[in-house]
This record gives structure tokens, C-alpha cells and sequence, in this order.
């Protein structure tokens, strides 16, 4: 079984790419994040075509996530256990903003996820990426009872250690590092989750992600973002992980790389 996640940021802007990689890379299941779209603009039929039944949860262009599988799409679950809403300028939006979904795919319970950014330290949206993780959590301990073979995926918005961004000294009181970010991480890691570290197709560190500006990807100015948090069951049968770094070339891209798990 071949598992992927990927931050396309813009199912529709990125359409003809990811339909050309599916074609080539053929994962059996994908997690994918950003699309920003609404349910009804995904592109079904198109997937359809390419043998992948789909569960989407969207509410239009901002975040949004989905599970694509050619191996059955069971159980689907929009949402996290009590998942919080974000505050801004006084208007609370919805408690479901769509980040999270889940779904059991050839007998593996799969969540893709889109954790918060967080902007800045301090930030009402810093306070809600801490909140929205603790509800990972809360949801990772109710489910992992529930299934054999589990794992996380997805866009983090978090580096687990400083080897995983390209200059520790770049990110001095920034988001993605800060120590109650992988703090929540490492509970996240105590409910009985492991990190699945890919390997790097190029340079030492498998990057996942690489700003648009600056020529931060020919650079190799990157983060290892986007993760795979697995159970014990998952995690024996992984017979490789890699990131596919050729994804994140050519015009067009996703400012994210996907990140490929071969499971026996």
C-alpha cells in the first residue's frame, strides 16, 4: 500500500499537476491539504477517472482537506472532538473549520490534517493553533482504541527540532519552532504515535516545504513540515518513506513537497 500527503495549496490551481502525479507516482490513498475549494468545485469526476473515490471537507477557498483512496473509503469523520473556532476582529467563525478528516482506507484509519499556522507568537491565531492541536490530541486517544493500523498526516505547520528547518538562527521568536508548538507535538507523539522520517531524495534533511520567495527551494531553504504520526502497527510495516522532491519543481508548483510511506 502506497500512502501520501500533500499540501497542494489550490486543488484548482495545481489540478493539472497533481492529476499528472497521481498518474506517475500512483499512491493507493492521499491525504491532501489546502485545496481551497468547496466540496462541490473538487474535482470528482476528474479523480474518479483515475480510479480514487473522494471525501472532502471544504467550505470554499480557505484550508480544506481530503482523503483520495483506490482502496475503499469507510467510516468518514469531518472534524475534530470538540474542535475549537478562531476569534478575530470579534467575530467567532465556525467551530468546524474544515482542517481535519478521517477515514479507513484497506483496513488503515488515515486522518489528513491542516493544523493552524499560528502567525505570529502572541497572536489570537498562535493561541488557537495550541487549542485546535489539543484537540488532535483528544481525538488521536479516542480513535487509536478503535483501530490497529493508525496515522496522522499532514501539514503541521510545525518543525519537530531544529535540524528540520534550513537555519535555526532564521527563526528567532517565530511560529513553527517555538517551544509550546513542539511541545504539543510531543503529546501528540506520548498518545502512542511515532514520527515516520522520510528519507531525503537530495541534501541531507528531508524537507517538505520551501517559501516561494527568495529562491528558497534552488537554495534548499526549507522546513520538514509536513509529517507521518503512526502507531506501532503502522510503523512495523513501513517499507519506506521518502519525500518527492521533483513535485515541488517546474512551474506552477505547490510551495509543499509530498511525503510518500510504502506500507507492507
Amino acid at each position: 500500500m502506497r500512502i501520501a500527503t500533500w499540501n497542494v495549496n489550490s486543488m484548482l490551481a495545481r489540478l493539472p499537476r497533481v492529476l499528472d502525479w497521481l498518474a506517475t507516482a500512483k499512491p493507493d490513498v492521499v491525504c491532501l491539504q489546502e485545496i481551497k475549494c468547496s466540496a462541490t468545485e473538487f474535482p470528482t469526476a476528474e479523480l474518479a477517472g483515475l480510479g480514487y473515490d473522494t471525501a472532502v471537507h471544504a467550505a470554499g477557498r480557505w484550508n480544506g482537506v481530503a482523503v483520495l483512496s483506490k482502496i475503499g473509503l469507510d467510516d468518514v469523520r469531518r472534524g475534530l472532538l470538540d474542535e475549537p473556532g478562531f476569534q478575530a476582529e470579534g467575530a467567532m467563525l465556525p467551530a468546524n473549520e474544515p482542517r481535519a478528516i478521517g477515514a479507513t482506507c484497506g483496513g488503515v484509519r488515515l486522518w489528513s490534517v491542516y493544523v493552524p499556522n499560528g502567525r505570529e507568537l502572541g497572536h489570537l491565531h498562535y493561541q488557537y493553533k495550541l487549542q485546535w492541536l489539543d484537540a488532535l490530541r483528544a481525538t488521536v486517544d479516542e480513535e487509536l482504541a478503535k483501530h490497529n493500523r493508525f496515522a496522522v498526516l499532514g501539514d503541521f505547520n510545525i518543525a519537530p527540532t531544529d535540524e528540520d528547518v534550513w537555519d535555526i538562527s532564521a527563526f528567532v521568536n517565530s511560529t513553527h519552532v517555538s517551544e509550546p508548538e513542539r511541545e504539543a507535538l510531543a503529546r501528540l507523539r506520548d498518545s502512542g504515535l511515532a514520527d515516520v522520517h522520510p528519507r531525503a531524495l537530495k541534501y541531507d534533511v528531508a524537507f517538505t516545504y520551501w517559501d516561494y520567495r527568495q529562491l528558497c527551494f534552488p537554495k534548499n531553504r526549507g522546513m520538514r513540515i509536513d509529517l507521518v504520526y503512526a502507531n506501532g502497527a503502522f510503523v512495523a510495516g513501513v517499507k519506506d518513506a521518502y519525500v518527492d522532491r521533483e513535485a515541488r519543481k517546474g512551474s506552477n508548483p505547490s510551495d509543499h513537497a509530498p511525503v510518500v510511506v510504502d506500507l507492507a
